[in-house]
């Protein structure tokens, strides 16, 4: 498959290719060039040409074009979902929820379609100012390989809508389905240019087109490190940014939760996509007085937990993505036993067998007695391991939570609308959530504090992050 640019296919231009394999069966899907600066040019000269014409077209004739390819990705759901599964490795199930929710977020920033805000000020005898919001121009997004689809529509619905063209530039395990809807796009009448496409590893093609010039704003979802690097480049540039980095969610649990809906939000919110979210429950606080039942009953669901191809109904949960997210993985859960700093309950170890023998799967986990300074409370693990704590109050958890570099999202289970209070007052992070996890619908403003990043996906707020305002003052 090739790259997208200009709304036609372009071989790379030093024609190599990155292989695409499914992680569950290592099985070779397809290949897509690896790109390199000049493609990136090409890309942001594509996008240049197009800004013209496009952002002159009014927001809602733009809105029109974004639900016609909500349109087109519902229509094909089920082909791009099943192609998301074979190249990412979730359950179909979760790949169709993915899909679903890209179409979603199209429609939702078509719905709020009108011309932009603006504001009049009346200066008395110095006149009067007109202030409007315009589009910035060329944009870049770089988006990872966890969630492609839902975060490929969080960056390309506010970007179009706001007037900008855009240049996206996929993670090289999982670019066939973002390539995929780029053509959709196409079919639902978007300009050739207005978005192109360029896959290809980030320390080449990212990098790229981070030093792009002419790319006025980064949008850019992934691992801090990356970010750090990437806000010092587009500092010496002035370049807007949108940084989103990752979390380790911590999530209490009070005393007068309800605890089985409690159980079976931690199960999904830390092993759905193998444990691969941003946001999954990453650290597990449970009060002293329901612990032991809380453990013994997430403990008898995990146990239950079929392992295999996402492809199949049967799976629960799939591969991780690559052989070097396995072995981060296998390297944490050793550094625990090593050290002592926790007891495995279940799991621990990867799956085994001939039925897995050349996919990367892991063995969804539980670790009990936690100690509070051990090094899986403190980074983020992008996989299916889940710490847990026994603390006495919620002055404990709160200040055991905050006990990280992180800031992304958080729970609380509770009855009790005084300890939402002082969860919500007191937890570091840019999104609490009262007796669930994970839901991030598209109206909701997303993103974190602290090492986290910064600016915010989602609603009003990521349409305004794709625009600058523009003054006229008119002296009478």
């Amino acid at each position: 498959m090739d790259m997208l640019i200009n709304g036609t296919a372009a071989p790379a231009a030093d024609e190599s290719w990155i292989d695409v394999k499914n992680p569950a069966t290592g099985e070779y899907i397809d290949h897509v060039p690896r790109g390199s600066v000049a493609d990136v040019d090409a890309a942001v000269d594509a996008a240049e040409d197009a800004f013209g014409s496009w952002s002159e077209k009014t927001m809602r004739d733009r809105g029109l074009i974004l639900s016609r390819a909500a349109d087109l990705v519902r229509r094909d759901h089920k082909d791009l979902a099943h192609l998301l599964t074979r190249e990412q490795g979730k359950p179909l199930r979760e790949s169709i929820d993915e899909v679903r929710g890209c179409a979603n977020i199209l429609e939702y920033y078509a719905s709020i379609a009108g011309q932009p805000a603006g504001e009049a000020v009346h200066l008395g005898k110095a006149g009067d100012c007109l202030v409007t919001r315009v589009p910035l121009g060329v944009c870049g997004a770089i988006i990872p390989w966890n969630m492609p689809v839902i975060i490929m529509g969080w960056k390309v619905g506010p970007a179009l809508l706001a007037g900008n063209t855009l240049v996206l530039k996929p993670a090289s395990t999982t670019p066939l389905t973002n390539l995929r809807i780029g053509r959709l796009f196409l079919e639902a009448g978007l300009p050739a240019g207005a978005l192109n496409i360029v896959t290809g590893p980030g320390e080449s093609v990212g990098e790229a087109l981070v030093r792009q010039a002419r790319v006025k704003k980064i949008s850019f979802t992934g691992n801090c490190e990356t970010g750090h690097k990437i806000q010092k480049i587009a500092g010496d540039q002035l370049k807007a940014l949108t940084l989103e980095l990752g979390g380790s969610d911590p999530m209490i649990v009070m005393a007068d939760a309800d605890i089985p809906k409690a159980v079976e939000g931690a199960l999904r919110g830390r092993f759905y996509n193998a444990g691969q979210v941003c946001t999954a429950v990453k650290r597990l606080y449970l009060h002293e007085q329901i612990a032991p039942e809380f453990m013994h009953l997430i403990t008898v669901k995990v146990e239950a937990m079929k392992i295999g191809n996402g492809l199949l109904p049967e799976t629960d949960m799939g591969p991780l993505n690559s052989q070097s997210q396995r072995d981060r993985i296998t390297t944490v859960v050793t550094d625990i036993n090593d050290r002592e700093e926790g007891k495995i309950l279940t799991g621990g170890s990867p799956v085994t067998g001939n039925d897995y023998a050349n996919g990367f799967f892991y063995q969804p986990t539980l670790i009990s007695d936690v100690s509070p300074d051990a090094a899986v409370l403190k980074k983020e693990i992008f996989g299916p391991v889940l710490p847990m704590v026994t603390v006495p109050d919620l002055r404990t958890a709160i200040r055991e939570a905050n006990r990280s570099r992180y800031g992304l999202g958080a729970s609380v289970w509770t009855r009790d609308l005084s300890t939402v209070k002082e969860v919500f007052q007191n937890v570091h992070a840019g999104i609490i959530w009262v007796n669930r996890h994970l839901t991030i619908p598209p109206e909701v403003p997303f993103g974190g504090t602290n090492e986290s990043g910064i600016g915010r996906e989602n609603g009003f707020h990521a349409l305004d992050s794709y625009t600058q305002t523009k003054t006229l003052f008119l002296g009478w």
